[in-house]
């Protein structure tokens, strides 16, 4: 392409992403898997198309979307889940992957074991953005949310790896499994080690995250900085930008300022909408490329192949959660390290923590089937298997490169096409949802223990400083005129006894009323820029005062 239609390519593209992301929020159709359909009807359509770059994909795209990811995840909700989140992330990935090249040894003719495993590993990993977009959207329990979003963000170092290791068996002929084994352990922990060290050289980092700008610079580099520090060391580059990204999210709230927290988190979301959907549309147009090589085959060996693939990711996963969930509780408090001795030692409070993360890895029926439904496959996917070489090492054709590259792509349209649209159905039918009562209650009591603890410090202030009292009272008045509102939302809750946030006609009111009061002050304002009385640039200061004071109010009155 010219620069002319390349620019244009690019604009088209935005304006498709915005439209569907338009349609998206207005009938609650996933956009993930709008935009491979409307990729594949450009790809089926005469002129240009854009090829897939594996490296452009794995270097470029990758580490920001799953940094942006890990600054967004719960490292303690992530290490209440650990056992479920690793089971899916490592057991079932390399599960995936082994009874796939199985498959394809056994059922494929002349295919090999190792070229089936390569492509196992490929569609092993799901890629979570279509079925976070739309748990988030029906409002999915916290629980399940994490389980999903922390599935994703390890899964792709374990495919990677158990790729590097099938295609250089594939390739040189030879395969070790105790060296595998040793290679897979290096990459994680070398890994794990890299991120760690990245987040605490971002920490000490810490004096140039004052500055918005330098924060946004700072953070936008990271990913990369852990990836290609991974990559470098022959570790696991994705564990690392993983690793990094939950430590300095959960590092987060007590580095830097107000306004480069609220400025890189915009930042951070505008990527992460680019990105998916570029990623999204990129998958739609790779088909004329994954179907022009399949003419060598026959079609029976095509529809063998495909059944293989899509069989083994539909099935293997909700038999693998049903399996792990029906292992005895004793089983998995063992597991957990914390006996039943341990539990009556404790005090009540700590006695009920203990036993909540022993049990929180234990899913119900409805969430099984929920999990089952949530395994998309996307990008990822593809750019791994777009990286298979197209020769091995004594020269001859990669075996059965063309058909991997095709079962790859049919595992993807049928996971994030097929689930991704009737993944919402399935949550409402199955009636789960987040408990919004309690989710309103845990704010407010938060809310209210800030509060009593700022009138705490006011209290040595004016110990401390007795000229401050004018400045103490009025700070006190304003922070007790808070606290009344948090504990009524407080009383109200808990007197409704439901799982719905009830609704409180003078808390609305009071919404509504702060909300004219910013809107007449914003009016105002341009009412003077307009006359020549404001200079633009400080309207642009007074508005910015007001957009953060709105930013303060609660989207719905039932925050």
């Amino acid at each position: 392409m010219s620069t002319h239609s390349t620019l244009l390519f690019v604009l088209a593209a935005v304006a498709v992403i915005v439209v569907v992301r338009w349609v998206a929020t207005h009938t609650g159709l996933p956009s993930a898997a709008l935009l491979p359909l409307i990729g594949i009807a450009y790809a089926l359509l005469p002129g240009p198309n854009l090829g897939l770059d594996p490296d452009l994909v794995l270097m470029v795209v990758l580490p920001p979307l799953l940094y942006s990811a890990a600054l967004d995840s719960s490292l303690l909700d992530l290490r209440r889940n650990l056992r479920i989140v690793v089971s899916l992330s490592v057991v079932l990935v390399l599960l995936t992957g082994v009874l796939v090249g199985l498959g394809f040894h056994l059922f494929v003719a002349g295919a090999t074991l190792a070229a089936g495993i390569a492509v196992g590993a490929a569609i092993a990993p799901p890629d979570p953005v279509a079925a976070l977009a739309v748990g988030r959207r029906v409002n999915l329990p916290p629980k399940m949310i994490t389980i999903i979003q922390g599935e994703g963000l390890l899964n792709d170092a374990t495919a990677l790896t158990m790729l590097s290791v099938a295609v250089a068996a594939a390739v040189g002929g030879k395969f070790s499994f105790p060296a595998a084994v040793a290679q897979f352990v290096l990459a994680a922990a070398g890994g794990v080690a890299v991120g760690a060290a990245v987040a605490w050289a971002k920490r000490l980092a810490r004096p140039l995250t004052a500055d918005p700008l330098l924060s946004n610079a700072i953070s936008l580099a990271t990913p990369f900085l852990a990836y290609l520090l991974g990559e470098a060391l022959h570790v696991s580059g994705v564990l690392a930008v993983v690793v990094a990204g939950l430590i300095v999210g959960h590092q987060t709230p007590e580095l830097g300022s107000g306004a480069s927290r609220l400025q890189t988190g915009a930042v951070w979301r505008l990527v992460d909408f680019f990105l998916e959907g570029f990623v999204f549309l990129l998958i739609g147009q790779q088909l004329p490329e994954v179907v022009q090589g399949l003419r060598q085959y026959d079609t029976a060996t095509i529809v063998v192949a495909v059944a293989v693939s899509v069989g083994v990711v539909l099935l293997l996963r909700p038999a693998w959660l049903m399996l792990t969930q029906s292992l005895p509780r004793s089983l998995h408090t063992r597991l957990g390290g914390v006996s039943e001795q341990d539990d009556t030692g404790e005090p009540g409070s700590a006695r009920q923590a203990a036993r909540a993360d022993r049990n929180a890895d234990r899913l119900t029926p409805r969430e099984v089937v929920a999990l089952s439904w949530s395994g998309t496959r996307g990008v990822i996917s593809l750019a791994a298997i777009f990286t298979l070489p197209l020769t091995t090492d004594s020269g001859a054709p990669f075996p059965d490169r063309d058909l991997l590259l095709f079962c790859t792509f049919v595992v993807v349209l049928v996971t994030l096409v097929g689930q991704g649209l009737t993944f919402a159905p399935l949550v409402r039918r199955l009636g789960l949802r987040a408990n919004k009562s309690d989710q309103a209650r845990v704010r407010n009591e938060a809310r209210s223990a800030a509060v009593e603890a700022a009138l705490a410090r006011l209290d040595a202030v004016a110990a401390d400083e007795p000229d401050s009292a004018p400045a103490v009272d009025a700070t006190r008045t304003q922070l007790l005129g808070r606290l009344k509102r948090y504990r009524g939302r407080l009383d109200l809750i808990q007197q409704s006894g439901s799982a719905d946030v009830p609704t409180s006609p003078e808390y609305e009111t009071a919404l509504r009323v702060r909300r004219a009061a910013i809107d007449a002050q914003r009016e105002e304002l341009l009412r003077w820029r307009d006359a020549g009385r404001l200079p633009d640039e400080e309207l642009r200061v007074l508005e910015r005062e007001l957009d953060h004071e709105e930013l303060l109010l609660p989207k719905r009155a039932s925050s």
